[in-house]
This record gives C-alpha cells, sequence and structure tokens, in this order.
C-alpha cells in the first residue's frame, strides 16, 4: 500500500491536525481508514488514502454506480429514480448560474455520462473527463460521447468554458490544488465554478458518524463543511456566489448508512432519518447532506 502523503490543509495550510474518526470501506475491502481534522480551520481529510496510482483497486466493485451504472437493489434503484429527475434541474442550475441557455460546459469526472447527454440534448457543447475506462465506454456506447481521461484536463484551451461542474468529484481528487488553479484557466471571465460535495457538517453525517456513507473511505479523501469549501474557492481565486442544497441525497446516504449498521429496517429508517435532514436542509442550506456551491471569478 502506497499512502498519499497529506503533511498541510489543503484550506488553510496548517500542519495541526487531530484524529476526529475511523471508517471502515464498506464497499470493497473492509478496510479502516481514520479521518482528520485540521486543529485551525476544521477541514477533515481521510489520512490514510492510497495515492492516485494504485487507489483504483477501491473502485472495483459493480456496487460502485456512478462507474458500473448498475441498478441492482432497493438503493440503487431508488438511485436512478432520483438520478433521472435530478438530471433537469442540475441543467436548469447551470443554465441560471451562467444566464446561458445553451454555452460550453466541461464535466470532470462525468462518470456515466448522463448530465452531459442532458446537456447535450438541449443545445450546450459538451466536454467531460473521466478516469473509469468502463464509464467512458458506456458513455460513447450509449450517448455517442467521446469522454477524457482526467490528465486532459491540464491540455484544454485557456478560456474554454462557459460552466466546469463537478458532481461529487473534488473529494476523490489526489491534485486538490493543480485542479482548481486549471479551473480558473479554462474558464471564461464570466464563467461558473459549480461543486456538489457531500456535506459532513449535514444531521445525517452527525446522526450516523462513523456509519455515514458519504465518508465513503478511501475514496472520498477531503470532507469539506461549507465553511470549509468557501475559503478553498477564496484561496484561488474564486467567489461564492450562492449555494443550493441537494435535498435527495439525505434518503439515499441514509439508506445505504443503515446497511452499513446491518439495520434490520435499512428501507424504513433510512427515509425516517432522511426525511429529518431533508426537513432542517429546508432552513439551512449548509446542514443539507449534500451541498452545490457555485462559484465565480473574482
Amino acid at each position: 500500500m502506497t499512502v498519499f502523503c497529506i503533511d498541510k490543509c489543503p484550506v488553510c495550510g496548517s500542519k495541526q491536525f487531530k484524529p476526529f474518526i475511523t471508517c471502515a470501506d464498506y464497499f470493497v475491502t473492509g478496510e479502516k481508514f481514520e479521518i482528520r481534522k485540521c486543529i485551525d480551520c476544521g477541514f477533515k481529510f481521510t489520512a490514510n488514502a492510497e495515492n492516485e496510482e494504485t487507489i483504483g483497486r477501491y473502485y472495483q466493485s459493480e456496487e460502485y454506480i456512478s462507474h458500473s451504472n448498475t441498478s441492482k437493489g432497493l438503493v440503487n434503484a431508488m438511485y436512478h429514480k432520483v438520478r433521472n429527475h435530478m438530471l433537469g434541474r442540475k441543467r436548469e442550475l447551470v443554465q441560471k448560474a451562467t444566464g446561458l441557455k445553451t454555452g460550453r460546459i466541461l464535466d470532470v469526472g462525468t462518470g456515466t455520462g448522463f448530465l452531459l447527454n442532458e446537456m447535450k440534448y438541449n443545445g450546450w457543447q459538451v466536454t467531460g473527463t473521466e478516469k473509469s475506462e468502463n464509464a467512458r465506454t458506456f458513455s460513447k456506447k450509449e450517448f455517442g460521447l467521446e469522454i477524457h481521461e482526467p490528465d486532459q484536463l491540464f491540455h484544454f484551451e485557456k478560456d474554454s468554458f462557459d460552466a466546469i461542474t463537478l458532481w461529487h468529484v473534488l473529494e476523490h481528487i489526489h491534485k486538490l490544488d493543480e485542479n482548481m488553479a486549471t479551473f480558473s484557466k479554462l474558464l471564461r471571465a464570466d464563467g461558473k465554478l459549480i461543486i456538489a460535495v457531500p456535506n459532513p457538517n449535514s444531521y445525517d453525517a452527525r446522526h450516523y458518524k462513523k456509519f455515514w456513507a458519504a465518508y465513503d473511505v478511501p475514496r472520498h479523501i477531503w470532507h469539506f463543511g461549507p465553511e470549509q469549501m468557501k475559503r478553498f474557492g477564496e484561496k484561488h481565486g474564486f467567489r461564492l456566489k450562492r449555494t443550493a442544497p441537494m435535498p435527495f441525497d439525505a434518503f439515499y446516504v441514509s439508506m445505504l448508512s443503515e446497511k452499513y449498521k446491518k439495520s434490520r429496517l435499512p428501507f424504513i429508517n433510512g427515509m425516517f432519518h432522511g426525511t429529518i435532514s431533508w426537513v432542517i436542509s429546508l432552513f439551512n442550506t449548509n446542514r443539507c447532506s449534500s451541498v452545490i456551491y457555485v462559484f465565480e471569478k473574482n
């Protein structure tokens, strides 16, 4: 195992950390991973994740839905129904954020390509990157999309895109600062960077603790709360324009967390706690299970 060494906080630069929680990899290996917390700014990260070159083995599961598109099981079947609903909502959010009905969009970590297909169908010029070869093959076969490997990100032309989106992707990226700096270069002056990440400050995260499915160690390296996400964007020359909730995530994550707890009634209990999280998020987006951040360039 080649550990990805994190010796300073990517948000504030501090080198002072303390243990926060230890979680298991419930998808593939059952291994345990420690999450640490920055003493200065509160940012959390998975301390002993593997390097980018070797972490791929933790994604090798048919249960990993963003790569396999599996609908096996009740939780994944519900994910498909919610995703189909959310595709239009995401497109509308991009259009509202940019003020454009059509334009050029880059979707980083596009998975099986469903969002890019939605944008393409509605007149957008689409570009995507994706690490999984299987997911890229699916995108080409199903939608005719030519998806690039991740390193192509650093070779696109400057000022190329009206929108860059990352839907539950930033938490996976090893080269965090390099990617954010590149997003700034690739966006046009009035372009928008839209990032959705799980929220460790949410009700469901605090309820499920080490069983919270959205910690998803070791695939999720970084765990951004709202304040840390805002600061990290500012560090790279972005200004936070607005936030928005991803309300359905609470139900999916809660049911999966109940499964990890080996609950006798994962669907019922997951729906119950997902509903509590959803209601709380109606009054405070910063407590939503997942939060969408819309950034603009300073």
